[in-house]
């Protein structure tokens, strides 16, 4: 074929050729049926954007007129300035039909803060208005909570905390590319895979949730339960003892659902945000995210020391949990300043949840088969009004 045009590929004469009707030299290094071939990419494209202009964006007269300047303009001379290039680029993310895919979906990581600023941003009313933000006492236990419970949150900080409330009363919505980013991310945290994965699948049971699709697990905790999770592996002082947790998960013997007994864990944070247990350190930080976020993560690293120094299997969950949300309800500046004694000496190196113990990879094939009890589950022996949302 040198020598001749590519059939199908001769251009007209008013947009290739110049206004001589002879075509340009070629850079050298580049065969006339490359040059061709990316002539027809150029004005194919340049078509289906002056067909979009002219019939579906009729205020866009300034861009269609935009497009028909360079009509003239040989290939050579749109190649040496960068504007063919920037037409053939699918990767650049370009669409004729005038949208732009975000570079940030879904591949790319998200940090608790940018999904934490979805959430701040989008429409929640219909969700805050299923919210209880404190629990209703009468009676006794009113009076005796006066007395000798916690103080009350300040007046300031109640719109961050009926925000942590009303995300738990949000779901996961596979359609949200923000909602799809932080399952992905923590997927590839916790696992260390660079790819992304399905958001269903049996992937998932290997974190620790009872199905293919998370969005079931998160009944009592909404989609706080995945920001605790995105907060846990994506806050660089807690990642490595999140990877250790998830490891001690993965045990032979203590194995249990790394993810489900994190979504219990965010239960009982809501549930001790609800009960005012949290008031305190929140009226002495100021701050009301920061300090659940903490909470959590000692709460979570609380049930991992006692799972495994007492040696905890999956048939001592219920149990575990119900000591470690009254623990955490009555003591939790104590948990608290045991999280940050060992995220201190963790920095150095002198600190570790397993110690010798290695991961042993792989659940058992039998552990599917075992029951996880979770808070929600066990009967309940308190007042009707503190049930968990």
């Amino acid at each position: 074929m040198r020598g001749g045009a590519l059939p199908g590929c001769r251009a007209p004469a008013a947009t290739a050729r110049g206004t001589s009707g002879m075509r340009p030299a070629r850079p050298r290094g580049t065969s006339e049926e490359e040059e061709c071939g990316v002539e027809m990419i150029a004005l194919r494209r340049v078509k289906a954007v002056e067909n979009m202009c002219a019939g579906h964006s009729p205020t866009s007269n300034k861009d269609h007129s935009a497009l028909l300047a360079f009509r003239g303009i040989p290939i050579s001379e749109l190649k040496n300035n960068g504007i063919l290039r920037a037409l053939t680029a699918e990767a650049n993310g370009w669409e004729p039909n005038g949208s732009q895919v975000n570079s940030g979906e879904p591949g790319q990581l998200i940090s608790f803060s940018e999904a934490l600023q979805h959430f701040q941003t989008v429409d929640l009313s219909s969700f805050k208005e299923r919210i209880q933000p404190t629990i209703r006492r009468t009676g006794l236990a009113a009076l005796r909570h006066c007395l000798f419970g916690p103080p009350k949150l300040h007046q300031g900080l109640c719109e961050e905390r009926d925000l942590v409330l009303t995300i738990a009363q949000c779901g996961l919505d596979n359609q949200d590319p923000v909602h799809g980013r932080v399952l992905q991310t923590i997927y590839k945290k916790l696992t260390g895979s660079r790819f992304d994965c399905a958001l269903h699948g049996d992937h998932w049971e290997d974190l620790g949730f009872q199905g293919a699709n998370p969005a079931t697990d998160l009944r009592g905790a909404g989609f706080l339960a995945l920001l605790h999770l995105l907060y846990l592996v994506m806050d660089s002082k807690t990642l490595l003892m999140a990877q250790e947790i998830f490891c001690l998960s993965q045990h032979h013997i203590q194995q249990f659902p790394f993810c489900l007994m994190s979504v219990n864990i965010t239960r009982i944070a809501i549930q001790a945000l609800r009960e005012e247990c949290l008031s305190r350190e929140c009226n002495r930080q100021q701050k009301v995210i920061p300090v659940v976020n903490h909470f959590y993560a000692a709460t979570f690293l609380h049930l991992a020391h006692v799972w495994r120094t007492q040696q905890k299997t999956i048939s001592d969950s219920g149990f575990v949990l119900k000591d470690l949300e009254a623990l955490a309800k009555k003591s939790p500046r104590r948990l608290l300043k045991t999280l940050d004694t060992y995220l201190a000496r963790a920095s150095k190196g002198q600190a570790s949840l397993l110690g010798a113990q290695k991961c042993s990879g792989p659940q058992d094939p039998h552990s599917k088969d075992l029951t996880f009890t979770g808070v929600c589950d066990l009967p309940s022996h308190s007042p009707k009004g503190t049930r968990l949302i």
